[in-house]
């Protein structure tokens, strides 16, 4: 399985000078240490789920397109049909197993492709949450532009939407606006697998808030999956 991370930083050197923001230009719009954005950019670390979402609004990309460039799955493509749209269908498209690129972030989570579909604004990847594994750290919340569904396929998740906190389970799924503040983390003792897709990330809106303090705490119930039970929260 291809990995992605040794690309990354490269890419995203490429991408800032193209753009022609200097390192410490981007390191302010996105309130982290110019040494943060150079050792991402160099390979020496990895960035975070909230980290690649911001870089990803700063440029105005996919985080799909951001982590793998755009490229299509090898060898399994079938040429257009007449009269196709390229630049909107994709038409029909293969992904092998073997051949999905993944990038391990320094949060606990790995992100794998499924599919690309750039024209359409798709994310379409499987993530998976070892214990302890988060989107953002404990005090602090992601949102962007575009509309998230996730299906979990083994383990327990927790997403944070807002006020409500809702634990998931093999077989559940969740839907809501990625506008609104979110966090996904793995609170159990066994890792996570979910299916997780990202439509119209790029949006009509122009602002992105890379991070977002935490709502404050109020009484409210957890909600799980089918058959659990909620808890009240303090």
């Amino acid at each position: 399985m291809p990995e992605a991370a040794s690309e990354l930083g490269p890419r995203l050197r490429a991408i800032r000078l193209r753009r022609g923001v200097g390192l410490r230009e981007l390191a302010r719009r996105l309130e982290l240490s110019p040494s943060s954005i150079s050792q991402i950019e160099t390979g020496k670390i990895r960035p975070s789920v909230r980290t690649l979402y911001a870089l990803a609004g700063e440029f105005g990309l996919t985080v799909d397109e951001l982590l793998f460039d755009g490229t299509t799955p090898r060898g399994d493509a079938a040429p257009p049909s007449p009269g196709a749209r390229p630049a909107t269908e994709p038409g029909l498209v293969v992904q092998r197993a073997g051949e999905r690129p993944a990038i391990q972030l320094n949060s606990g989570v790995r992100w794998e492709r499924l599919m690309f579909w750039g024209d359409e604004d798709v994310e379409f990847l499987e993530a998976t949450y070892e214990p302890g594994g988060a989107s953002s750290p404990d005090d602090s919340f992601v949102r962007h532009n575009g509309h998230e569904f996730g299906f979990v396929l083994s383990g327990m998740l927790r997403v944070d939407v807002g006020f409500d906190e809702f634990i998931l389970e093999a077989g559940d799924s969740i839907t809501f606006p990625s506008s609104t503040p979110h966090r996904l983390s793995n609170e159990g003792s066994e890792t996570a697998r979910a299916v997780w897709v990202v439509r119209g990330r790029r949006g009509p809106e122009a602002a992105q808030e890379p991070e977002l303090a935490a709502p404050a705490p109020e009484p409210r119930a957890l909600k799980t999956g089918a058959g659990g039970r909620g808890r009240q929260r303090p």
